[in-house]
């Protein structure tokens, strides 16, 4: 568990120039990443020394520019206005395939002909062929296993989560978390089923969904979305949005989870009571919401709160870790998030702790308050997961409390 709480005023300072200046330089990403993530193992591939017979340059080069401009032109057909499902998996497989082929380019464009120079292993042009060879043999491997970890059924991770505030009577207290299932162009009908078939086996008092259920409309998803109806917990379901929500309508997504039995946690609580003791369990829309417009819709942690006892522990649903700031400010004892996929194809996850204080696991984050980011139940866009697993969590809520004996 990483402790945060220490972190040095100055260093924080520090921090945020540079974390200002990413946020500028990302700001022209769309642009620039792709003519990036096909051009640099063009050059890798094809050229640095390498001296290809002319046909094999032609053709080699010819496909990486359909994929320079096919990606994105699929890519806007599938997730712009027109949402043509077969455009968005061409587009989103395209680019996972980009980007481990970009990264693998520049590790071992670099890193491996240094080695093979430094070995003195044959001429300039075997040690390029060498480089190139062995960059397309890991992407291929890459791929094939990214694939199949994406669209597995999640192996369930389980926790014990100590909370100083929790009563006796809810140590035990078992809380299994779903997220970021984004149901989306690839049909998931079956893979949705099979996810909720394995949170039943875990007989959960409460059963969470912190958003990002889909990419697209309820209506459009419904058959991947409508096995959710089928999950069992003896104490409650409960579901706050995400930003996907945002995109695709959100209080359809909203209403559909309240169709199939889950309790949307819209900036409010209900209380979980167990031998004498009582848990809040809070949610708050995602920070997106109020940006999109829609009436009443907004991260409100007060609002979530109102009413509740305020020396009783309290446990908060919010999509996007960086949501921990407000969580810690009020003592919330613990925040459960998404949004990050652990990366979901690594390296990515340089990219995402510029936007988010956690990428996976347990954190701590103020005296009291603890963070726990699942690296998601599903994926977003490319159908691969590269060092970066997909989980349904189990926390096991332990308190430090004896029971009293009789």
């Amino acid at each position: 568990m990483t402790d945060t709480s220490n972190t040095r005023p100055a260093e924080g300072e520090a921090r945020a120039p540079r974390q200002s200046r990413l946020r500028r330089l990302m700001r022209f990403m769309p642009l620039i990443a792709p003519v990036l993530l096909w051009a640099v193992p063009c050059w890798v591939l094809l050229g640095s020394g390498q001296h290809w017979p002319l046909p094999v340059t032609l053709v080699g080069t010819a496909l990486f520019a359909l994929g320079l401009i096919g990606m994105p032109l699929a890519m806007a057909r599938g997730h712009g206005r027109r949402q043509q499902d077969r455009a968005a998996i061409i587009g989103d497989t395209l680019l996972g395939t980009s980007w481990i082929l970009f990264t693998w380019s520049v590790l071992l464009g670099v890193l491996l002909r240094l080695a093979l120079t430094v070995a003195g292993v044959g001429e300039s042009q075997d040690r390029a062929r060498i480089v190139t060879w062995a960059i397309l043999g890991i992407t291929a491997v890459l791929l094939g296993w990214g694939y199949a970890e994406a669209r597995r059924v999640p192996r369930v991770r389980r926790l014990d989560v100590q909370l100083p505030r929790l009563g006796a009577g809810l140590d035990g207290v078992r809380v299994a978390l779903i997220t970021d299932t984004h149901y989306g162009p690839l049909d998931r009908t079956r893979w949705s089923a099979r996810v909720c078939e394995t949170v039943n086996t875990l007989e959960a008092d409460l059963v969470c969904h912190t958003g990002d259920i889909a990419d697209g409309t309820a209506e459009r998803r419904r058959a991947q979305a409508a096995p959710l109806g089928t999950v069992r917990a003896t104490r409650a379901r409960v579901y706050v949005t995400g930003n996907h929500e945002y995109y695709s309508e959100a209080q359809g997504w909203v209403d559909l989870m309240d169709e199939l039995g889950w309790e949307p946690l819209r900036n409010r609580h209900l209380l979980l009571e167990r031998g004498g003791d009582t848990l809040v369990v809070a949610g708050v829309d995602d920070v997106t919401a109020e940006s999109s417009g829609l009436a009443g819709h907004r991260a409100h942690l007060a609002g979530a709160l109102n009413g509740a006892d305020p020396d009783l522990p309290v446990l908060l649903l919010a999509h996007q870790p960086k949501f921990i700031d407000r969580a810690a400010a009020a003592g919330i004892d613990l925040q459960l998030s998404g949004h990050t996929h652990g990366g979901q194809i690594w390296p990515f996850h340089h990219l995402v702790r510029i936007d988010q204080p956690a990428l996976a696991g347990l954190s701590r984050h103020g005296p009291r308050t603890l963070l726990y980011t699942s690296r998601g139940t599903g994926f977003w866009g490319p159908p691969f997961r590269v060092f970066a697993p997909s989980e349904i969590t189990l926390l096991v809520l332990r308190s430090p409390h004896l029971p009293t004996s009789i």
